[in-house]
């Protein structure tokens, strides 16, 4: 057997002497082949300008995958033949009884959340046809574009979403002489409202190509209006500033809270008005806040990564807090994107590194933040192999993801909501919609550096690492599984962005307490949620780490409804686990140890453009 085995190696060596060695260098590669990568993605780039960051690629794929499967479907065809000539009957049946009686109900509803037919006239024919046609004809388009065999799920998601686009362009609701609303208000203007909106538009445009905010922001300057609860800059790097707000009560609660907000936004979200700042509300109810507010990065910027914002953000951060409060833990607090910048950094810390676990963190807070990707909602329609490399392209091109790209893709998500709706009141109907602090705000948008946003796509979206227990930090998993502070976890219940149902994945892939919140309102509106605010709502619940794992419709129907805003079962959860002495306010900033506050809050960061 020896002397086989020895045979055997003996003919492997020869058989390999005489193979090709292929060392990773092309002789003939000439230009090299990053020469010729650049000539496609400067073809890209321009592209870009045209179909506004969306990928022609991605959207015939996903065109060919629906239309070839529905061709090879003749079940499906007949199918969609029989459901056409049904809801036909049935949109006339309906048009005859309501000719009798004008009591009639509708023979179709509006989908949750659309208010483009809630006002009673769309009940009076002619109007009350157009929208029953309308909302049949969507509810077909429905059936056309799913439920065909053979077609991925993302694809036909893509396909879906372009055909409601499509048939969106042609609602009653959007057209002069079919919305009875717009018909309306030019009998009582005598027509000045199409005048008006005309001057509307003109402003809007001149706005808009002179880089100026939309009208009536400027009622809201930043650091007077908004983001004006007092504080000091007590530390700076290239990529944030760090504020310690100062304190309201004689009083305070022993350990800090930090709040790191995502870098797709400026930080003020969580710093609006006075009565709707959730910082000041933490303030004012005993705690000690610090904030990071993200450097609004430019093309010089483009190398930095994922971790540059872990460890200049998240991590020193910390440092600087455990300079200014020595020997306290910390509530740290992540918002969106900045949430799940948070729990890389907080399983990385648990998982430690030469010198052990680093157990900094008293709890973890994560609002709206997403850590398991694999159903991360309608913004997943812009996600693809395809349409990720057409992104970078963009990137490469300008060094980063520019504002302008973002807000198109959010105002896709929503058209109805942010961009038919505003041409139906602004343009036909003459009047303008009243600006307030979150509208400002959203309007001050950043941008993104080129390499770290193609990490995240890649790496988070595609790749789903984090989840996988495989995103490695330093050269080792950060693993949410090594987490053991106690978390709380809020999820929204019209979040586009992270849907709830994602975030609440986050129990499956945890061994630690988790308090978990589902509060009313969108991505924004249902975190900037405070006590007053009229029509809110939240359900609360904790799972503790030995308690079996209840899915989330289970969970759903488990948890009672409780009237009011979230923050204060927030505040007192944070009180809870944190000392029960409370101590004197702390100095702002440790200037003996290089961390004297360098100017008042907001700081500088947050202007920038």
């Amino acid at each position: 057997m020896l002397r086989r085995k020895k045979a055997l190696e003996t003919m492997q060596d020869k058989s390999d002497a005489h193979r090709p060695v292929f060392t990773g260098a092309d002789p003939d590669e000439g230009l090299g082949s990053e020469a010729f990568r650049a000539i496609d993605r400067m073809r890209e780039a321009l592209s870009a300008r045209v179909t506004g960051g969306i990928s022609p690629a991605a959207v015939a794929l996903a065109y060919f995958d629906w239309s070839i499967h529905l061709a090879s479907a003749p079940g499906k065809r007949l199918e969609l033949i029989d459901k056409a000539m049904r809801k036909t009957a049935r949109l006339y049946a309906w048009l005859l009884m309501a000719g009798m009686h004008p009591d009639t109900p509708l023979c179709i509803e509006p989908l949750p959340g659309d208010s483009r037919f809630r006002d009673d006239i769309w009940r009076q024919p002619p109007f009350s046809f157009y929208a029953q046609s309308f909302l049949m004809a969507q509810q077909w388009w429905h059936n056309v574009t799913h439920e065909v065999p053979g077609v991925s799920p993302h694809h036909e998601n893509v396909v879906s979403f372009i055909a409601r686009q499509l048939l969106d362009t042609v609602s009653p609701s959007n057209l002069p002489f079919t919305n009875p609303e717009v018909i309306r208000k030019t009998i009582e203007t005598g027509g000045a409202n199409f005048l008006r909106g005309w001057q509307n538009w003109q402003e809007d445009i001149t706005r808009l190509a002179t880089n100026q905010p939309p009208a009536g922001a400027e009622k809201f300057a930043v650091g007077r209006d908004v983001a004006a609860t007092p504080g000091k800059v007590v530390f700076r790097n290239h990529l944030i500033e760090l504020i310690q707000y100062a304190p309201a009560t004689e009083t305070v609660l022993a350990e800090p809270v930090l709040i790191v907000p995502a870098w797709i936004m400026k930080y003020y979200i969580l710093d609006l008005s006075p009565h709707n700042s959730l910082i000041r509300y933490l303030v004012e109810q005993g705690h000690t806040v610090f904030c990071v507010s993200w450097r609004n990065p430019t093309a010089a910027d483009r190398d930095l990564t994922l971790d540059d914002y872990r460890r200049m953000g998240v991590m020193e951060a910390l440092d600087a807090i455990a300079a200014i409060l020595p020997g306290r833990k910390v509530h740290a607090t992540g918002y969106c994107l900045g949430g799940t910048l948070l729990a890389i950094a907080a399983a990385a810390m648990a998982h430690g590194a030469a010198h052990g676990p680093d157990d900094r963190l008293a709890t973890i807070t994560l609002m709206a933040a997403q850590t398991d990707f694999t159903e991360p909602g309608e913004l997943a329609l812009f996600i693809d192999h395809s349409q990720m490399h057409f992104l970078e392209s963009m990137m490469w091109n300008r060094g980063y993801l520019s504002e302008d790209q973002m807000a198109g893709a959010f105002q896709l998500l929503r058209t109805n909501d942010l961009v038919w709706s505003r041409h139906v009141h602004d343009y036909l109907m003459g009047e303008r919609t009243p600006m307030n602090d979150l509208m400002a705000w959203n309007a001050d948008s950043t941008r993104m550096p080129y390499r770290m946003h193609a990490e995240y796509l890649q790496r988070l979206y595609l790749g789903n690492e984090l989840a996988a227990g495989c995103f490695m930090v330093e050269g080792r998993a950060a693993a949410l599984q090594n987490i053991r502070a106690p978390m709380f976890v809020v999820g929204t219940e019209r979040d586009h962005v992270a849907p709830w149902r994602s975030v609440y994945k986050l129990h499956q892939i945890t061994d630690t307490d988790i308090t978990f919140v589902l509060t009313s309102g969108g991505h924004n509106a249902g975190i900037v949620s405070e006590p007053g605010h009229s029509h809110r709502h939240y359900r609360i619940a904790l799972h503790r780490d030995a308690d079996p794992y209840i899915g989330p419709d289970e969970w759903l129907k488990a948890s009672a409804l409780q009237e009011g805003s979230w923050w204060p079962a927030w505040s007192r959860w944070l009180a809870a686990n944190s000392g029960e002495e409370r101590v004197p306010p702390p100095p702002m900033g440790a200037a003996r140890k290089g961390y004297k506050p360098l100017g008042d809050a907001p700081g500088s960061y947050v202007f920038q453009k």
